[in-house]
């Protein structure tokens, strides 16, 4: 089994905060995540996919497809924008980097298997010393 990984990278803003709880339970838990005006990060996603290269091309999956898919199905959805409002695979989810990557798995898994490969990983640093790896 091999494994190609393409990385992509999206901006987009958003806030940690459960409505049923006081202001002061969400600024206790979420801290400065739960800024009532926002906040952003520079995303650095990571998409693996596993197989066995193709013998006539050597490749698993061709990384302009999955490149492509990802920017379709998951850039162009969430780069610049907020993710609590402006992006559909996230309604009603709490954009916690966890859920984020586990929302952009249920987007590229599909995707990826009609490519004839299979989504391996979906890693996704929010920050610098932050980041989530899902394996569906």
């Amino acid at each position: 089994m091999v494994y190609i990984t393409r990385r992509e990278y999206f901006n987009a803003a958003h806030k940690l905060y459960n409505s049923a709880w006081s202001e002061s339970k969400n600024l206790e838990v979420f801290g400065k995540c739960s800024n009532p005006n926002w906040h952003g990060h520079n995303y650095t996603l990571y998409v693996t996919v596993k197989g066995n290269p193709n013998p006539d091309t050597g490749f698993i999956v061709n990384l302009v497809d999955v490149s492509r898919i990802t920017k379709e199905l998951v850039i162009d959805k969430m780069d610049h924008r907020n993710l609590n409002l402006d992006v559909d695979f996230m309604k009603n989810i709490m954009p916690s980097t966890e859920n984020v990557a586990i929302a952009i798995w249920n987007q590229l898994e599909p995707a990826i298997k009609n490519l004839g490969s299979q989504l391996h990983c979906i890693k996704i640093c929010e920050t610098e010393n932050n980041f989530v790896e899902y394996f569906g």
